[in-house]
């Protein structure tokens, strides 16, 4: 079975006009490419849940979540997925920044860390593991705010919640 090209995939909105996103691919596996408003491809990845993978996506690079196309697979394969992958991103020419240089922020739980106010280094570094841990926290809740802040300003109406424990670490993961 050979995928179809990414030129011949009709683009489909990432959300819908309340918000929310398709649960058509809820479980499914395939292949997908994101793009931008102005439909320049920013990301291609496969996934055994594509619709959550898209969730992620949208939460981690909210302006560059505007539209999707996908390809699902009823036997997984990831022979089959990786060479679809790379036959999409061959076709557009060039690597995709979320394939490329911006690979972590794509695939990667957001990190608080880096985004620590001097205030918030300051106490994390004179803590003791117990209060190393409740600045992290502390610092993950602040850029949660934010996150959720930016996500509402996207439109997004999609329940959202992070994994507490990994806020721990100073990082946010989709529960």
């Amino acid at each position: 079975m050979s995928a179809p090209s990414l030129a011949e995939l009709e683009f489909l909105p990432v959300l819908d006009a309340d918000g929310l996103m398709p649960d058509t691919f809820d479980g499914k596996v395939g292949v997908y490419a994101i793009f931008d408003a102005a439909k320049i491809l920013q990301y291609v990845g496969y996934s055994r849940d594509v619709s959550l993978s898209l969730k992620q996506h949208l939460v981690r690079q909210p302006q560059s979540c505007y539209w999707f196309k996908v390809q699902t697979i009823d036997r997984p394969s990831r022979s089959i997925l990786e060479a679809t992958r790379d036959a999409w991103i061959g076709e557009n020419g060039a690597v995709p920044l979320g394939n490329a240089a911006a690979a972590d922020l794509w695939n990667q739980p957001i990190d608080a860390k880096p985004r620590m106010t001097t205030a918030e280094q300051t106490a994390y570094e004179s803590s003791d593991e117990p209060g190393k841990i409740k600045a992290l926290k502390q610092v993950a809740r602040r850029i949660e705010i934010e996150v959720m802040q930016d996500l509402e300003a996207r439109g997004v109406k999609l329940p959202i919640r992070f994994d507490p424990k990994a806020k721990e670490s100073g990082l946010l993961n989709l529960k």
